[in-house]
């Protein structure tokens, strides 16, 4: 009952558009309130829900992100995918998944990675013949698919949340995304060859060897994290310093297009940002008090029993509330308020830690970009000039493959687990 009315107020402050983290602070005071509990709770809760070395990765890693956004890179690395598959038919569509991928390594911000794409792409995808819908599908099917790529905040604060390493979870993003990427460009092949979508350009050793030049910069990016990592060089707390001290050097001296004015906002932004991350940390912790107290893991354990022999049936299950998750309440919300919860269950049934994040990780990515709420989504369409109604139909092949990729996921777990294996990260 008490967690009821505790949701019913957090409803309530939503529906009036109070932000999430404060609805959630809110009706976690109410929920100590009510319940009868300490007071103190808040205090000690908020302070222990926010104490982690892992999370000084986010500012650092935010940093680096706007500036390389800042710098342009995102124009060098559309040139080198389009280089790399533009010569196929749908070349151009495929160039946006490709380019996805990449820019996942260097951005770290999902929002900041679809204003990017979308601006850099559109008018190109436009001028080349494809409908909006397509346009807009690509982006945000390509950007879904980023999720699993790092650096990634929801990476970083699901691995806080779980008690896992960051390095290892950052290192197992890369072969499952790499895995949807194939997923989707299966898609963008055949969409091509129904819809005559035309050939990009044509093979060029020449083209490629230019755009490779060109794209050098940033690609040391995911260079410098998966050789570290998989090395044993730094934590992922310092290479969030090394990238942001790379952006730095390379914005500063190589395009010398970002005054140190610019530099200081994308700080203070950067700022701004981490706090809110922490706060939202802090309050949620509040709410993983009340639900432990209330025996609501008890209560998912009895529930969720059967499935203790389908592990795979159960990560299907939690994978979908997780996207349900992260289409309403966006993709940090859902890691800490649902994912604490449930990871004790996973933890019962035998399933990785490393393969059960990257599964909720991939499902928060694919929930920010589900109609008709995903904020992705939505901001993917306001650079197509669309309403989710005039949308969804075209998106539906996209959402599939999305799916695909993440069966695949859940039904393979050595994709997940293989480099962080190889590299002695886990047993």
């Amino acid at each position: 009952m008490l967690l009821i009315t505790v949701a019913a107020i957090f409803v309530f402050l939503i529906l009036f558009s109070m932000p999430i983290v404060f609805a959630l602070g809110v009706s976690g005071v109410a929920g100590l309130w009510l319940g009868g509990y300490d007071m103190q709770m808040l205090s000690s809760s908020m302070v222990s829900g926010s104490q982690s070395w892992v999370l000084l990765a986010i500012p650092a890693f935010v940093f680096a992100g706007g500036l390389m956004e800042k710098c342009g890179m995102s124009h060098a690395l559309v040139e080198f995918a389009r280089a790399l598959v533009g010569w196929v038919k749908g070349g151009l569509g495929m160039s946006v998944i490709v380019v996805a991928y990449f820019f996942s390594d260097i951005c770290g911000s999902k929002m900041a990675e679809v204003s990017a794409l979308g601006s850099t792409l559109m008018p190109p995808l436009t001028k080349a013949g494809y409908k909006r819908e397509d346009s807009a599908s690509l982006i945000a099917a390509g950007t879904a698919m980023g999720m699993l790529v790092p650096p990634a905040i929801f990476m970083i604060v699901i691995a806080q949340v779980t008690n896992t390493s960051a390095v290892a979870l950052f290192l197992a993003g890369f072969v499952p995304a790499a895995t949807i990427m194939v997923c989707l460009m299966i898609l963008v092949y055949f969409r091509a060859r129904k819809y005559d979508w035309p050939v990009d350009s044509k093979p060029s050793i020449a083209f490629l060897a230019s755009s490779a030049r060109g794209a050098a910069v940033p690609l040391v990016i995911p260079v410098v994290i998966l050789g570290g990592f998989f090395l044993g060089v730094f934590t992922a707390t310092e290479a969030g310093a090394v990238v942001a001290g790379y952006a730095f050097v390379a914005a500063r001296f190589y395009y010398k297009n970002v005054s140190y004015r610019q530099m200081a906002k994308l700080a203070y932004d950067s700022a701004i940002l981490t706090s809110s991350v922490v706060f939202l940390l802090a309050v949620a912790s509040v709410f993983q008090y009340l639900m432990g107290m209330s025996g609501v893991p008890k209560l998912l354990a009895e529930v969720l029993g059967p499935l203790k022999s389908q592990p795979w049936l159960f990560l299907v299950c939690t994978a979908l509330i997780t996207m349900m998750f992260g289409m309403v309440l966006e993709g940090l919300p859902a890691a800490v308020v649902l994912i604490p919860v449930v990871f004790p269950i996973a933890e019962e049934m035998g399933i990785d830690p490393i393969h059960f994040n990257i599964v909720q990780t991939a499902a928060v990515g694919i929930g920010l970009f589900l109609p008709p709420m995903g904020v992705g989504l939505l901001m993917a369409l306001k650079f197509a000039n669309l309403t989710v109604g005039q949308h969804w139909r075209s998106y539906m092949p996209y959402v599939a493959a999305l799916l695909c990729g993440l069966m695949l996921i859940i039904l393979f777990p050595q994709l997940s687990l293989f480099l962080p294996k190889t590299a002695g990260l886990i047993k």
